[in-house]
């Protein structure tokens, strides 16, 4: 018995449904955020101008399609069906007469459902990443750039170290497969991984240090927080087994947060050296605050709008990494459905059918043009502002 196949707006109307939970999201939440936009800040700002709005209706779209990836889905992203290898869209899977909409790949699997749970790997790697590194360049760039002197160019020449290494040459080194055998990926994400717990404990000291009943509470709860996942993500040693990370991706955090980290760096120091000139800064030295009571309190939330910029560019960069990595067959698992091994998988019998490297790109790239829309209105906002 052949395949048989749905038409061209079926395919459409049948992708379109299988978003509902996303499109209902999309109108609760951008109908809430419209509605109290002046309440909102920076946020509701972005709903301003046409370009915010695209962009934050983009990002949204995937940070749903994640969150919503088992309903969306009717498939499992690695279950393979013999009859449906190289399907075409539309195609019917014979036996529970649910469709392929997006056909099958060479390995029977279907391409529609990979996309939809690539959004999950994607949308955790990259923000988590790019987050450790913003922490790691807060902590360093702060004193670099406040203190001056042999503290900054002590740290200026390591982060000019890095810089100076060809980024695609370090990312193989860090992200081939023989370096998970080497103590070299657990020892670094030992290290970037404590400045999360360094940063807070630090701002909470000196936010709280004359409060001891709200320090000794918000101490305690970055430190318990803190090393319970920095247990889970480096020893794999979380009891409750909600925070792991396999192998794998800890060498991508390791990759993305030792490469971006010196980029944050350099920007945090010149915001720092610029702004510690401001009266407000003057004024705090003078009522006698610590210096990290004033780059915490004082210089830190004045350098905020270009370092929100930088993350959604950086977010859109380590996308874009993620896919280039998993092109070369680096990084992630061969199964994983990743838009960069969905495209790697497709691009091999690309003459023949290319319809299962099309989904997983433009996934990829209306991601990364979502980020840079949203990066591009945050800018605006930041310059009026």
């Amino acid at each position: 018995m052949g395949i048989e196949y749905m038409g061209a707006w079926q395919i459409v109307l049948g992708v379109v449904w299988r978003f509902w939970p996303v499109w209902l999201a999309l109108v609760v939440v951008l109908g809430a955020s419209f509605t109290y936009k002046k309440k909102l800040g920076l946020y509701g700002q972005l709903f301003d101008s046409s370009v915010g709005i695209a962009g934050v209706a983009i990002c949204f779209f995937w940070l749903f399609t994640a969150i919503f990836a088992a309903t969306i889905a009717p498939f499992d992203p690695i279950s393979q069906i013999a009859v449906m290898k190289d399907a075409l869209p539309g195609a019917i899977e014979p036996a529970s007469g649910v469709p392929y909409l997006f056909g099958g790949d060479k390995l029977a699997r279907d391409v529609f459902s990979r996309m939809v749970y690539g959004s999950q790997i994607v949308l955790i790697i990259a923000p988590a990443a790019t987050a450790f590194a913003i922490m790691v360049g807060v902590t360093l760039g702060l004193p670099a750039g406040y203190y001056g002197g042999r503290i900054d160019s002590v740290l200026s020449f390591l982060a000019n170290l890095v810089l100076a290494f060809p980024v695609i040459l370090l990312f193989y080194l860090l992200v081939t497969p023989g370096i998970m055998d080497t103590p070299i990926p657990y020892g670094l994400a030992g290290l970037f991984f404590l400045f999360p717990i360094i940063f807070f404990t630090t701002l909470f000291w000196t936010r709280f240090k004359d409060r001891p009943d709200r320090l000794y509470v918000t101490l305690g709860l970055t430190l318990v927080i803190g090393f319970w996942v920095y247990a889970g993500l480096v020893f794999n040693a979380d009891p409750l087994g909600i925070v792991s990370i396999e192998p794998n991706q800890l060498n991508i955090f390791v990759a993305v947060v030792f490469a971006s980290s010196p980029g944050v760096f350099r920007i945090v120091r010149g915001l720092v050296m610029d702004i510690k000139t401001r009266d407000y800064v003057a004024a705090a030295q003078t009522r006698g605050e610590s210096p990290w009571y004033i780059m915490l309190w004082e210089i830190l939330p004045n350098a905020r709008g270009p370092l929100i910029v930088d993350a959604c560019l950086r977010i859109g960069y380590t996308t874009i990494l993620l896919g280039t990595l998993g092109y070369f067959g680096l990084g992630l698992a061969p199964e994983s459905p990743d838009w960069g091994t969905a495209i790697k998988d497709a691009s091999r019998l690309l003459r023949s059918f290319i319809h299962p490297a099309l989904p997983p790109t433009f996934a990829l790239m209306s991601f990364v043009l979502g980020l840079n829309l949203l990066a591009d209105a945050l800018r605006e906002q930041s310059m009026k502002d």
